[in-house]
């Protein structure tokens, strides 16, 4: 490891059983996320921030007035610009020793798998269930690590998905539910739980801790809660029954 990068990330390759093998396994990680919203720009300013080699940002949007009470890495400059570079330009700018790919582009069952294959692990940053299934499904049959996240209000929800070890997203929600046009949310709230799915993606690619496999942690914030539940694979899944 160069100088440079010993001293970036000395505060973590000091922590019991990471040291310079665990920041070595990051370096060389492929990590995609889906979404430079609200939890894809949390995500991805710790995964820069802890050195994940390369970042591919993937979304379709521009950057809107009302996406900046939660989307951090946009600011007020960049209204109107490509969520996925503007985002990209921020990380690059807090971290040299990387590398970060921004990309245009509504995911789809056709170029999906493009994008998941040779992953490390794939984050969700999207805001619909149509586009996580098609994601959830890809991941599966190219066996990449799928942390998922969702939001509402005050309100998350995150598990972690490995193929043939947990539950797979139609597991857990065997009917896609219905879309809604435009959700309530307190920026916090995607703050929260983006930040567990970065801590996730590092734990899934530094074999450190136990991640969220087969457990669902819940957050609520007008209580300020956390809840843990237990969630079994379904043997009939037509998505991950296989295997």
């Amino acid at each position: 490891m160069k100088k440079s990068e010993l001293e970036r990330y000395r505060r973590q390759i000091i922590i019991k059983g990471f040291g310079e093998k665990g920041q070595k396994k990051l370096s060389k990680a492929r990590v995609l996320i889906m979404g430079a919203g609200g939890l894809g720009c949390p995500a991805a300013l710790y995964l820069a921030a802890a050195g994940v080699g390369k970042l591919v940002i993937v979304d379709k949007d521009n950057v809107e007035l009302n996406n900046l009470n939660r989307q951090i890495l946009h600011w007020s400059d960049d209204v109107g610009k490509e969520k996925s570079f503007s985002a990209a330009e921020k990380l690059k700018q807090l971290n040299t020793e990387i590398q970060v790919i921004a990309l245009k582009t509504e995911i789809t069952k056709e170029n999906c798998r493009e994008l998941v294959k040779e992953c490390s692990v794939v984050v969700d940053g999207m805001d619909n269930w149509k586009t996580r299934f098609i994601v959830n499904e890809v991941c599966v049959q190219e066996q990449v690590p799928f942390v998922h996240a969702g939001v509402y209000a005050l309100y998350g929800q995150i598990t972690t998905i490995v193929p043939g070890k947990s539950p797979c997203l139609k597991c857990i929600i065997k009917k896609k539910p219905a879309e809604t046009r435009e959700l309530p949310v307190l920026g916090t709230t995607p703050g929260i739980i983006g930040l567990l799915e970065a801590l996730e993606t590092i734990k899934l690619i530094t074999r450190i801790g136990k991640p969220l496999i087969g457990r669902i942690l819940s957050f609520d914030g007008e209580d300020l809660t956390f809840k843990i539940v237990q969630i079994k694979k379904n043997p009939k899944c037509q998505v991950c029954g296989i295997l």
